[in-house]
């Protein structure tokens, strides 16, 4: 078994040598072209920054409270998420996180699953640095039986072992998976360690008992700074992600020509004190662009439906796929769970009323998790209930077997608290989850009812 991997630079100076210079002979390009491709570029990159965020946090940096412990390691949370929890936008609160990253640039990584009981919802979501959902292992993918899985990266070529369930390819070097193992209230918490303890990761060399091959390089991890991630140096952080996606898609060969041509390119270096003023502000203006795009598109984006998936489900729609990240940095494909909500004001209370027989359509269950804005993080409250949904206990039935939600910041009375998710004063996103959604739902012949403001 042999691993090929082809270096990334050769690609890089192929189309970026004397990037942002004409050649002898040609004009310069226009101030007006350099801002279109960098607005094209920014809602390209805008994802994988938004990713390397958490990429920095969880991989970079030993002594940050989200750090997992390098690549090839599980960081496993056997409690549902709290305020206290930073580690991405909009988590969940249905089920506690487990987070990995491989590294898949030596050789391809095995990913064992334990035999899961029926009853328990699990889903292993697989995301590449693009911010594709390229692979799930789970209850509803592959089922709770045990077994092992084979990941692959772009650059291998070799002969692989058989005896997997399935092997995934991965179109990116570094891969992340967000496991998600639901839990059912403070009494399940041992039987949910016991599920992500039979979790497993290990290199294919190691899984087979046959020599390693040579380690990849080690990775230096740029500093994050988010004020420097949406500036012109967005480019510079694109320009180090680009380095573990080579070689490129081949639907993207002419768009990584077209954007070598303002300086980016894998492992290129970018230093926007060197550039010409009027370059820069060409630059400048291209990212104010993309942001203007991006807030557009957010503003009419009101569910899930088309946001998250693989490269084939996406289609290249780079500003879909960006809305997505800003909206709820990797949300799960379509098929796997449903998302829609509301942003309202929690200084006028409000209901979510669902007629009789028109509950969110589940296979597994549903829930509603409260947001503060602009942070989108999870809402400390005096009754440290972040979300509600089917599993919420004590929760009330209307009389005609429908179900009214209260959502505000001040009780709407001790009668009706069971199904109050309470709010901060001021604005706020609530945001539903279906888990196992029904056809109806995927379609959108099943709606999320409106966020109703109660009379004052």
């Amino acid at each position: 078994m042999k691993s090929i991997l082809q270096s990334p630079g050769a690609w890089a100076l192929a189309l970026s040598a004397a990037a942002l210079q004409p050649a002898a002979g040609q004009e310069a390009m226009s101030a007006d072209s350099i801002r279109a491709i960098t607005k094209e570029a920014y809602i390209y990159a805008y994802p994988m920054i938004e990713s390397y965020n958490t990429m920095y946090k969880q991989l970079a940096n030993p002594a940050g409270r989200e750090y997992v412990g390098g690549f090839g390691t599980f960081r496993h949370y056997s409690q549902a998420y709290t305020p206290e929890n930073h580690d991405i936008v909009t988590p969940n609160n249905d089920t506690p996180y487990s987070w990995a990253w491989l590294d898949l640039r030596a050789e391809p990584w095995v990913v064992s699953v334990p035999a899961v009981p029926g009853n328990r919802y699990y889903v292993q979501q697989w995301i590449d640095l693009f911010t594709h959902n390229f692979a799930y292992i789970g209850s509803r993918a592959t089922g709770n039986e045990a077994g092992d899985y084979l990941f692959v990266g772009p650059r291998f070529q070799g002969e692989l072992p058989t005896g997997f369930k399935k092997v995934f390819r991965s179109e990116t070097d570094i891969v992340l998976t967000l496991t998600r193992t639901a839990l059912n209230g403070p009494a399940d918490v041992d039987a949910v360690k016991a599920v992500q303890a039979g979790m497993k990761l290990q290199p294919l060399s190691s899984f087979a008992k046959t020599p390693a091959p040579a380690p990849a390089p080690a990775v230096t991890f740029p500093a994050y700074d988010a004020a420097r991630g949406h500036s012109h140096d967005f480019i510079a952080y694109l320009n180090f992600l680009l380095q573990f996606t080579q070689p490129p898609h081949p639907s993207e060969v002419e768009l990584m020509k077209r954007f070598a041509s303002i300086g980016i390119g894998p492992g290129l270096a970018f230093d926007a004190a060197r550039l010409p003023a009027a370059t820069l502000a060409a630059i400048d203006k291209g990212v104010d662009d993309g942001k203007a795009a991006l807030a557009q598109k957010a503003k009419t984006t009101m569910s899930s439906n088309g946001m998250f998936g693989s490269r084939a489900e996406l289609k290249n729609d780079y500003l879909t796929r960006a809305v997505a990240a800003e909206k709820g940095l990797y949300g799960n494909s379509l098929a796997e769970a449903w998302y829609g909500g509301y942003v309202g004001d929690g200084s006028q209370m409000a209901t979510v009323h669902f007629a009789p027989g028109q509950l969110p359509p589940a296979k597994f269950f549903w829930s509603m998790t409260l947001y503060t804005l602009p942070e989108r993080f999870l809402y400390a409250n005096p009754l440290n209930r972040y979300s509600i949904g089917d599993r919420t206990p004590g929760l009330k039935r209307d009389p005609d077997g429908g179900l009214t939600l209260y959502l505000g910041h001040v009780s709407p009375g001790a009668d009706k608290e069971s199904n109050w998710l309470p709010t901060p004063a001021g604005r706020y996103s609530a945001v539903a989850r279906v888990y196992g959604p029904s056809e109806a739902a995927m379609n959108g012949s099943w709606k999320l009812p409106p966020l109703t403001p109660v009379p004052r």
